[in-house]
């Protein structure tokens, strides 16, 4: 167990470094949405292959929820992942400020209304995080289920997450993942700390949406 937690905590940490750190230190001026977008895709990419054999590689307290409500995981399994998860998003996020000149006052922090790169209210935020979040458990269940993908798992997940940035992160800046969300907005404080909820309530309730389509078998395929 202390490997799988290990591995929950740096995978997250690298999500968050990578993620995060192409959206503060490289910047929309630089970088630009597509750039953070793969950031973020290729981190999971690279996690798939990194610690995928030792944990899985949830790196997401939303992806451990869908498993352990499709029957994956156990109720312990998850809380484990959890602490991992959310510590390993802190110390992404304590490090990005760090190296950033700005210090703790951006760390690519999730929001809505005047917190929304685009100026997306509440509505829009909770659809998105709803929907993206539901469909991004759907594929990672759906590609390490009974018929596994093998090598290409990583890449299908890995692509998903970085088309859902791509569609949404003029929305909420994409979270589909509370502890991106909170590593940031913790240390971050203020305005993104005080929104931080929405960013845990929408995925959890995308990833058991998800997860239920294969608790009741309806996207299991046939033997």
């Amino acid at each position: 167990m202390v490997r799988k937690f290990a591995a929950e905590f740096v995978g997250t940490l690298v999500l968050v470094l990578f993620g995060c750190g192409a959206a503060v230190l490289g910047g929309f001026d630089h970088v630009g949405q597509l750039g953070i977008a793969l950031a973020f895709g290729f981190a999971i990419v690279a996690m798939a292959y990194g610690i995928g054999p030792v944990s899985g590689c949830h790196v997401n307290p939303a992806v451990s929820l869908g498993a352990f409500v499709a029957g994956r995981m156990s109720l312990k399994d998850m809380g484990l992942y959890w602490v991992a998860q959310f510590l390993g998003a802190v110390a992404g996020a304590f490090l990005i400020g760090l190296i950033a000149q700005t210090g703790f006052a951006n760390l690519g922090a999730n929001g809505f209304d005047a917190g929304s790169p685009g100026g997306y209210g509440l509505q829009a935020a909770l659809i998105f995080e709803v929907v993206m979040t539901a469909i991004f458990v759907v594929v990672i269940l759906g590609v390490s289920g009974d018929q596994k993908h093998g090598a290409f798992a990583g890449l299908a997940i890995g692509i998903t997450l970085a088309v859902i940035h791509i569609v949404g992160i003029q929305v909420t800046g994409v979270s589909v993942n509370p502890a991106r969300s909170f590593g940031p907005a913790v240390l971050q404080g203020g305005e993104a700390l005080s929104q931080v909820w929405v960013f845990f309530a929408a995925p959890a309730v995308g990833a058991v949406l998800g997860a239920l389509l294969f608790r009741f078998k309806v996207l299991e395929p046939v033997a």
